[in-house]
């Protein structure tokens, strides 16, 4: 029998006995990694820091596979940093407050606490699974009074800063249940309770905000941040800046009536006003004979969601008040409508319509009959008339019609309206948001209360500090209207008013979830210190976050609260530095075999619990970062996770087979090229765990195996530069693929652990092919393909493609005009 058939007939023997068997060696590993606190992070002055966080899963029950998919690349690479030499900080916790367990809880006639807390239990166990270098000691849940003590603490600081207030805003509201609805509680097109079925209306009610918009500007300054641009774009649009001018147009009675407009120059071709349904005005613009009208169409608009309202290809509606107002630069008087393409939320609820210069301003005014004066005249147009204009036309171009600024080029035309309006003291300049105040009051139980009271005597008072937390009540009982049990408590909201000692009542809002997630990335820093949200030394230390991953969903909501709630507190003197979080970066989507995102609805979820029970966490882990591209994500292929499993097997086949081999054939040029590869490999790896391209991580880990099973079976097994490469992959596998790694590592004999092993450098000369490729090509077109040394010189490269037996081909005899060398890929020959 042959050398090399001897030893496939002992591998298989061997195999046969010691296979990989994940299901065992997993959980072994991580008892003791949780045992010996391995990843345990703690304050090291003497040691670089690095604090990488992912988001905060939501308590809803069972994780999916996306929540790896979100979780075991960032893990990865927070691995890839320990063994770099950082210090650490991966932390964990739950988002636990919020409508959707309050409404499970409804459904499944159990208390939000208790469906919670069983969630957090299942979902720790599923975590566990995963083999990641979670800080179980740092552990937060939002839901816990120690937790929710500082939440309310900053409400207070907010509050007694300027940065809280109260004041009547608009919510979805159910006739039938009395009570608001959250807007996934609005459903069909109808716009319907989804309760009981009754079409949703709008109510005023009393509600809490924060000011985030005194920070719009800030907001918009992303130049210390390293964030993908299209998170930075989105924000931007979010906030959405506007430059123009705050104009005061006047009812006949004197009212003022404050709009905005970025075309201060277009109004003198102002000829009607609309407002928004909702308006304060509106109520006294309306005459008699027209209050019924108006009446019906503020009942149907206030029913649409502000997308329906702004949608561009909308049938445009409105209804005549009845009222007027004066134009400012022309002392003309005006009509006043309302429309439902006007909202409160963006700008002051009116506008000034100009429907020569303005699309929709335009087809508003030929629906009604209104007049159309042009104010601008394009250049290479010679004249307009509202009359026959089929159109509005962009408001670009000299001004006409326009009093004393008529003839006013282009580009004068904004400042000198702007100027003229200041003179006049009707306008002035101003910069405009779409961003408006952050509204956080819930009409919910489950969430944090506000620590406020409401006193007849002393007003609204902010519940003292030493009397925090104010813990929500255990015992409640829920109303078939679904309204919050606070407000009907017996006992809990009734209470003593800090200030002069007589009855009072709590505050039944709750906040938003928002609020909770803004500082979790805090308290994570010291989740059981009871003198402050959190340690001081350990922000010094740990904070800002280093790098932060997640959806992209998050970018305009839970990341600008973050943003706002760092630089607010930073102001009050709480925290420190512009951001709170220097690198984010978002994960795709896994959607479910069928191409649909996943939902139990569908039938479509891939369980992660199946899948590791079948295959290992490591094969899971390896396959979410080898088959799709970690920014974009794709549909589940449960076929395409085979490919992964072979190479975790074929890998634990060529270490085991070797563990004990000696001496082995020497052969300098194959070990060189295997020593090439290594250094290849430990170049591509390092560069792309930094890029989160962890597909390509797992591509050039599998071709170092399989450049190992071929140096095995020429005989290299046991020399020096075939262990070296060995115990190299085990320490490139180690972040994504920990257990096989560190198993292993150990059957190697080496230290424990593995996750403790400094990261392997390579050389840069060593990583350099000897031998490349050089393209030929004769006038553009591809000939040849030579190899030739990888350092040539232009030269040498020139004179290698001019001898070429296809390049003389070609060429025909004729001599080349010009020879071009790009260096190290190409030479063209031009004829």
């Amino acid at each position: 029998m042959s050398g090399a058939n001897k030893r496939q007939k002992t591998r298989s023997i061997a195999n046969e006995i010691d296979r990989y068997h994940a299901v065992e060696i997993e959980p072994r590993w991580q008892a003791r990694w949780e045992a010996d606190q391995l990843y345990k992070a703690e304050v090291d002055p003497e040691r670089k820091k690095f604090y990488f966080l992912t988001m905060l899963p939501y308590t809803s029950g069972d994780m999916h596979i996306g929540h790896w998919f979100a979780m075991t690349p960032s893990d990865a690479r927070a691995r890839y940093l320990r063994m770099c030499g950082y210090n650490v900080m991966f932390p964990i916790g739950f988002d636990a407050f919020g409508l959707p367990a309050e409404n499970a809880a409804i459904a499944r006639d159990i208390h939000p606490k208790e469906w919670t807390y069983k969630n957090i239990e299942n979902m720790r166990r599923q975590l566990r699974t995963m083999g990641a270098v979670w800080d179980w000691s740092r552990e937060a849940i939002s839901a816990d009074p120690k937790y929710y003590h500082w939440t309310q603490w900053f409400f207070l600081k907010m509050f007694a800063n300027d940065l809280t207030y109260k004041k009547m805003s608009p919510v979805d509201w159910c006739p039938q249940c009395n009570t608001t609805l959250a807007r996934e509680q609005v459903v069909g097109e109808k716009r319907v309770c989804e309760r009981c079925g009754t079409p949703v209306i709008k109510k005023d009610l009393d509600q809490w905000f924060f000011r985030i918009t005194n920070y719009a500007e800030e907001l918009l300054d992303f130049s210390t941040l390293d964030w993908p641009e299209a998170v930075k774009l989105l924000q931007t649009n979010w906030i959405g800046r506007s430059e123009g001018a705050s104009v005061v147009f006047k009812t006949e009675d004197g009212d003022p009536i404050e709009v905005f407009t970025t075309r201060p120059d277009t109004l003198w071709g102002a000829t009607f006003m609309v407002l928004a349904p909702e308006h304060p005005l509106v109520d006294k613009l309306t005459t008699p004979a027209q209050h019924e009208a108006v009446h019906e169409y503020i009942t149907e608009a206030v029913r649409q969601t502000d997308i329906e309202r702004e949608a561009l290809d909308k049938e445009k509606t409105g209804v005549f008040t009845g009222g007027f107002a004066i134009n400012p630069v022309k002392d003309e008087r005006i009509p006043v409508w309302i429309a439902d393409y006007v909202l409160m939320t963006y700008g002051t609820g009116a506008i000034m319509a100009v429907p020569a210069h303005d699309q929709r301003d335009f087809e508003f005014a030929r629906t009604f009959n209104l007049e159309i004066r042009p104010a601008i005249l394009p250049d290479g147009v010679e004249s307009l008339d509202g009359e026959t204009m089929t159109e509005a036309i962009p408001a670009y171009g000299t001004m006409i019609n326009s009093g004393p600024l008529t003839g006013t080029p282009g580009d004068e035309s904004f400042n000198r309206a702007n100027a003229y309006l200041e003179e006049k003291g009707t306008g002035k300049f101003a910069i405009n948001y779409r961003l408006h105040d952050w509204l956080i009051s819930r009409q919910r139980y489950w969430g944090a209360p506000i620590p406020m009271v409401i006193c007849t005597k002393c007003g609204i008072v902010p519940v003292p500090e030493d009397q925090l937390p104010v813990v929500l009540p255990d015992d409640i009982e829920w109303r078939p209207t679904g309204e919050s049990p606070l407000k009907f408590h017996p006992t809990w909201k009734n209470t003593t008013c800090p200030e002069c000692g007589g009855p009072a009542e709590r505050e039944t809002d709750t906040m938003d979830t928002f609020m909770c997630s803004s500082w979790y990335h805090l308290r994570y820093l010291s989740p059981d210190y009871d003198k402050g949200p959190f340690d001081q030394k350990e922000y010094d230390y740990w904070m800002p976050v280093d790098s932060y991953t997640g959806g992209m969903e998050h970018a305009t909501m839970h990341l600008i609260y973050t943003r706002f709630f760092h630089k607010a507190f930073r102001d009050i003197g709480i925290m420190e530095g512009h951001e709170p979080m220097l690198q984010q970066r978002n994960q795709g989507q896994i959607l479910g075999p069928d191409g649909q995102r996943m939902s139990k609805s569908r039938g479509n979820v891939v369980d992660p619990d199946e899948q590791v029970q079948k295959y290992g966490a490591d094969a899971v882990r390896a396959y979410l970062m080898f088959g799709y591209r970690w920014s974009e994500g794709g549909p589940w292929n449960p076929d395409n996770i085979q490919g992964v499993i072979r190479w975790l097997n074929r890998t634990w086949m060529v270490v085991l087979d070797t563990a004990d081999a000696k001496g082995g054939k020497s052969d300098p040029e194959a070990e060189r090229a295997l020593q090439r590869k290594m250094h290849q490999t430990i170049k591509q790896v390092s560069h792309d765990i930094e890029n989160f391209e962890f597909n390509t991580v797992i591509s050039a880990l599998m071709e170092l195996t399989n450049e190992l099973s071929a140096s095995r079976d020429a005989g290299l097994a046991g020399t020096p530069a075939f262990k070296k490469a060995v115990e190299t992959l085990l320490l490139l596998m180690a972040p994504p693929t920990p257990h096989i790694a560190e198993e292993l590592w150990a059957r190697l004999g080496k230290p424990y652990s593995i996750h403790n092993q400094p990261w392997p450098d390579y050389d840069p000369e060593l990583a350099k092919e000897e031998q490349i490729t050089l393209i030929v090509q004769v006038n553009g077109k591809v000939r040849d393909r030579i190899m030739v040394d990888a350092g040539i010189n232009e030269e040498d490269a020139r004179a290698a493609a001019l001898a070429s037996e296809a390049a003389q081909r070609f060429m025909e005899g004729k001599e080349p005009k010009e020879v071009i060398v790009v260096p190290g890929r190409l030479v063209n020959i031009v004829v």
